[in-house]
């Protein structure tokens, strides 16, 4: 509760005014790293991001290989990340203006066909929820068919807010 108030408080001095313009709330009882919801207040301008995939990491031909984009859901999930980030940065923001996040993961078949949630996880982890970085989502995960290229393991959405 401590925590939430401070961030509460530093969103009054940073934006000037008297009510926050985001706030971020947590899980109830919990340190899973999302938010139960973000409101969103005030004039701010939300930015969408079309979604993004894998880079391709190996200049061999043939990007119909999973290993072409990374070696498994977790470097997927990093490199997918990492485009998200210099997206976002393109445009003027940061990892921390992100509200909304939507992830779509394929079937892995080294887990016979089931989401690897956890390789997720450990990739997410990596850019929200950190000392560095402690603004969380609201977000969903969904298991889908496939993704518009077989060898994508992950294909990630996300909304930002953009500050006045």
């Amino acid at each position: 509760m401590i925590s939430k108030r401070l961030a509460l408080i530093s969103l009054l001095v940073l934006c000037g005014c008297g009510a926050p313009l985001l706030i971020r709330h947590p899980l109830a009882n919990s340190t899973f790293p999302i938010a139960s919801a973000v409101e969103v207040r005030g004039d701010v301008a939300p930015v969408y991001l079309s979604g993004q995939v894998p880079p391709n990491v190996d200049p061999t031909p043939g990007k119909d290989r999973p290993s072409v984009y990374g070696t498994d859901t977790r470097a997927h999930t990093e490199g997918t990340l990492r485009s998200i980030e210099r997206t976002l940065n393109d445009v003027g923001l940061a990892m921390s203006d992100v509200i909304k996040m939507q992830v779509f993961l394929i079937g892995d078949p080294a887990k016979r066909g089931k989401m690897a949630f956890a390789g997720f996880m450990e990739g997410y982890t990596q850019f929200f929820g950190t000392a560095a970085q402690p603004n969380l989502p609201s977000r969903s995960v969904f298991q889908v068919v496939s993704l518009a290229n077989a060898a994508w393991f992950v294909e990630i959405e996300v909304v930002a807010i953009r500050h006045p």
